[in-house]
């Protein structure tokens, strides 16, 4: 049990590094599937999990001088407000449709990352939010606000429901209304996931939430496996590395709806 922990945590958190997205959607079902958690105890182990691991990887991002933290921290104030609400819905579901709603959405990320793999490597056409080639500084208009809001709200509901980090809602949104390049949109969406996931998890905590001695090796694990993504991220493909994200979280997907109507 404790080196399945190791294990999942390592490659949930090497996700997170590489892609800056998707960390919290493995979490939460390898939590669920191979340690045994229900969703509501997955969630917070997830939130520190992904949390702790991309401020790492947002450190990184600012020494290397990549993250839009203006941006940032707009996106996270958004979602931050949003996450409560997503914690007050996910609480009124029953268990059962609860973990089918999260597995129907891990069906959709699947299907929307595998089609859109090719836009990892060939981009966005910018759609409200332009970079300033004077200054290096997004122009801050008020539609641009206003689609950054949009992208946090999005991801922190989503946080407070499921536990998990919103990259795969921030990255692409990046990507879609700005014309910031792949590594300071994964960048920049590690700072907000580490500030959302921060909040959620202390909420949680605070709420006497027992993680266990299980769950803090998943956590250390996931930090670990962090670091390695992103020596490695600036090396490997974008596009292959997307389909194989894609397809693990399609099965995953599969099986955690199967496992919950199986019980």
């Amino acid at each position: 049990m404790l080196l399945t922990a190791i294990a999942l945590g390592a490659v949930v958190g090497m996700t997170l590094g590489l892609t800056g997205a998707g960390g919290g959607v493995l979490a939460v079902p390898a939590l669920m599937l191979a340690l045994g958690y229900s969703l509501a105890d997955a969630r917070p182990i997830a939130l520190i999990a992904i949390g702790l691991a991309a401020l790492l990887g947002c450190l990184d991002g600012l020494r290397r001088g990549i993250v839009r933290y203006r941006a940032a921290f707009w996106i996270a104030a958004a979602g931050i407000v949003c996450a409560p609400v997503g914690s007050a819905l996910i609480q009124v579901l029953p268990a059962r449709w609860s973990g089918l709603l999260f597995s129907l959405l891990m069906l959709c990320l699947a299907a929307r990352t595998w089609r859109g793999a090719r836009q990892a490597e060939t981009g966005h056409a910018a759609g409200g939010c332009r970079i300033d080639p004077l200054t290096g500084r997004f122009r801050w208009t008020r539609h641009c606000a206003s689609r950054l809001a949009a992208v946090g709200g999005a991801a922190g509901l989503l946080t407070g429901m499921f536990g998990v980090g919103g990259g795969f809602v921030i990255v692409p949104g990046l990507r879609r209304i700005s014309d910031a390049g792949v590594h300071a949109s994964v960048a920049t969406s590690l700072m907000v996931i580490a500030l959302v996931s921060g909040f959620s998890a202390a909420t949680m905590l605070l709420g006497s939430v027992a993680v266990g001695a299980t769950g803090w090796l998943f956590v250390v694990a996931a930090l670990c496996g962090m670091l390695a993504g992103r020596v490695w991220q600036p090396h490997v493909p974008a596009r292959p590395l997307q389909r194989v994200f894609a397809g693990v979280m399609g099965v995953s997907a599969v099986v955690l709806g199967v496992n919950v109507l199986a019980h």
